[in-house]
């Protein structure tokens, strides 16, 4: 009888052993991406994500914290993927050995939006930076990212071309997304420099207009990345490469030009297979 016993509690064990050997089989596996709030604002996260989670048993943790900061999570070794868009950080990113596998994937343009009053008269110029200096000449509010982020960086860049250094009053570093920051600069009747992306899906949510658009100073290309495996061995490199295969896909490609705003216009243009130039 004591032998029967024992071999009973043999057999719930073996069973048990093997149900958790089953499910640990079948666990989901997660993956760390860190982004632009802009991916995120828009909802095309949650439009691309979901098919990949499903046919790779897994789910994406999204942090969306703007370029500089996905980056840096990267460097650190924090996140396994980063999809951004500030084309120089980015190829240091590469370049000093942080990461690996660099694609193209998309592309949308930047905008210069402020209260249709357009105290600053920029309405219909052709160059980014003329219409920041008229900005700057006539002290009009600007509310800046202020956070390192892609677009934040694009601002800089702009401000520097056309030769003024922003400070004073008028200029407000709000360190904060862009979705927060559209609404800020709504509210302050501000100008503001947005993602076309973030300011569609949050057009009926703000007052500000376009009023500058069209310049190629204004292109905002999207690369993803892997964290390179050489510097963090705990990365997940193999689950980070099917993502990107999986964005730059043709499935994933389609997600993205079929993303569009409630009035049809298109979010973002997919771009694999090409380069940036």
């Amino acid at each position: 009888m004591k032998r029967i016993k024992i071999i009973s509690v043999l057999i719930a064990l073996a069973l048990s052993f093997s149900m958790l050997c089953v499910l640990a089989l079948h666990a989901e596996e997660r993956l760390k991406l860190a982004t632009t709030t802009s991916t995120d604002n828009t909802g095309l996260l949650k439009a691309l994500l979901p098919p990949f989670e499903a046919k790779n048993n897994c789910k994406v943790d999204v942090i969306a914290v703007g370029t500089g900061q996905s980056l840096k999570l990267g460097e650190q070794g924090d996140v396994d993927v980063v999809l951004v868009h500030a084309v120089e950080l980015e190829e240091n990113f590469v370049k000093e050995g942080y990461g690996v596998n660099r694609t193209y994937v998309m592309y949308n343009d930047f905008i210069i939006v402020g209260p249709p009053e357009d105290p600053a008269k920029i309405t219909g110029l052709k160059e980014a930076k003329e219409a920041f200096k008229r900005i700057a000449e006539t002290k009009s509010s600007f509310v800046s990212r202020g956070d390192k982020s892609g677009t934040h960086v694009k601002e800089l860049a702009i401000w520097k071309a056309a030769g003024v250094k922003p400070e004073g009053q008028w200029y407000i570093e709000a360190g904060k997304g862009m979705g927060e920051v559209l609404n800020m600069a709504s509210e302050k009747k501000a100008y503001t420099l947005a993602d076309r992306g973030t300011y569609l899906a949050y057009r009926e949510k703000t007052s500000s207009v376009i009023l500058c658009e069209g310049d190629p100073m204004l292109g905002n290309p999207y690369h993803i990345m892997a964290v390179n495996p050489a510097k963090f061995t705990h990365v997940k490199f193999e689950l980070a490469n099917k993502l990107i295969d999986w964005i730059a896909s043709k499935e994933g490609q389609q997600i993205i030009r079929d993303f569009k705003d409630k009035n049809g216009n298109l979010m973002f243009t997919p771009t694999a297979g090409q380069k940036w130039q």
